[in-house]
């Protein structure tokens, strides 16, 4: 079953290999939004909140820590 779990986390790392370029974009906006405006836009911070927290999750699942599959969300 241990086995089984790395091959299940493929798709995972597809889907975040291409979110975590966006991220990277994100970052580096919100950096300079910040810098101007003094606040972290919402928006950008709920994708990235939500990305990280996909990442953990796919991490933890990775690491035999959960035996909960992992949702392909962001929530």
């Amino acid at each position: 079953m241990i086995f089984i779990k790395w091959l299940l986390i493929i798709p995972h790392l597809f889907a975040l290999v291409v979110l975590a370029i966006v991220a990277a974009f994100v970052w580096v906006i919100s950096w300079f939004v910040i810098l101007f405006t003094g606040s972290y836009p919402r928006g950008m911070f709920d994708f990235m909140t939500g990305f990280l927290r996909w990442v953990e999750r796919v991490n933890m699942y990775a690491m035999l820590m959960t035996d909960t599959y992992p949702p392909f969300s962001m929530e």
